[in-house]
């Protein structure tokens, strides 16, 4: 089979198209013929080394696909089950084998592609929302990046939960989208101070929460965005890993919180996998959920859908078909 690998870490340069050995199931994995990967920003730390791991990899931790074969011990799924994951290695390939407990079937009349662009940054913001900050009727939330995979849904999935929601992006045509998605307010980070806005925005009492996968650039203000006992939630750090500082900082800007969550510390169990799963999916199938796929590339281009991810050239979900 063909698969995506990195032998050093490195630039997009390193990703490489190569032919390996097809996987077998373990005696408690099932083989998925990948019809589709997620490309997510975990697979740029990755690549980079920022997140370490033993080289040579193929990358990506998001995919979704049929079911080929299974080891003996398997009973969540059988060959022919169509099927998606997130937080296993190894879908940057057309074959994956992966533990069968990881697997949730799909709904009828959702697709591969589908699979792959609802799991990981779905249930991303399943759990921000409901489980580390469980946003409640009349909360302010801030959402950078709102035009993002995880941004669109975050937006959605916040007004779900009856929150007023502001969002930060780049362009005029990112702050559209932002809107689509249930966004109040939409700050141009490009043109306004996010902070000062923010501000002006809630009548300087500030936001009960913001979610934050930008990192190093937007924390400082992030954390000035925040009213009294406020909660900040790094979930990711696309322009770089946050510096060490004080946590006393805290206490001086009101008894603030501030997190650092993992998407796979809240699927840890089949039971909590099944159940976010479960409802993202549902929501997806119902309507009541939109996804935006914004670029689909044969998975021997997967080097440029780096290049546009990093370059901010993205909206919504960006998948790489084996």
């Amino acid at each position: 089979m063909k698969a995506i690998r990195i032998h050093s870490n490195g630039g997009p340069e390193v990703l490489t198209l190569e032919e390996v050995p097809d996987p077998k199931p373990g005696p408690s994995e099932a083989v998925v013929k990948i019809e589709a990967a997620g490309l997510n920003y975990i697979d740029v730390y990755y690549r980079t080394g920022l997140y370490k791991a033993q080289l040579p990899l193929t990358i990506g931790v998001e995919g979704a696909g049929v079911v080929t074969a299974v080891g003996p011990e398997v009973k969540e799924v059988k060959v022919g089950d169509r099927v998606a994951y997130a937080g296993v290695p190894g879908a940057y390939a057309q074959l994956a084998a992966v533990p069968a407990a990881r697997l949730v079937k799909l709904p009828d009349g959702l697709d591969g592609k589908v699979g792959a662009a609802a799991m990981l940054q779905g249930m991303t913001a399943h759990y921000l929302a409901h489980t580390t900050y469980p946003l409640k009727s009349g909360d302010w939330c801030l959402v950078h990046a709102a035009a993002g995979g995880v941004g669109l849904l975050l937006c959605q999935v916040a007004k779900m939960r009856g929150a007023w929601v502001i969002g930060t992006v780049s362009t005029d045509a990112k702050a559209k989208l932002a809107r689509e998605a249930g966004a109040d307010e939409v700050i141009r980070y490009t043109k306004q101070d996010f902070e000062t806005e923010v501000k002006r925005i809630t009548g300087g009492t500030g936001v009960h929460v913001v979610y934050d996968a930008v990192g190093k650039t937007t924390f400082d203000k992030s954390l000035n965005c925040l009213r009294m006992r406020g909660m900040l939630v790094l979930y990711g750090q696309s322009s770089g890993p946050v510096p060490p500082f004080d946590p006393a900082i805290l206490n001086q800007k009101g008894s603030l919180f501030l997190t650092r969550p993992s998407l796979f510390h809240h699927i840890a169990t089949r039971e909590e996998l099944l159940q976010r799963a479960g409802e993202v999916l549902g929501w997806i199938k119902s309507g009541k959920l939109k996804l935006r796929v914004d670029l689909t590339l044969p998975l021997a281009q997967a080097a440029e859908a780096h290049r546009q991810l990093e370059g901010r050239q993205t909206t919504g979900k960006v998948l790489l078909i084996p």
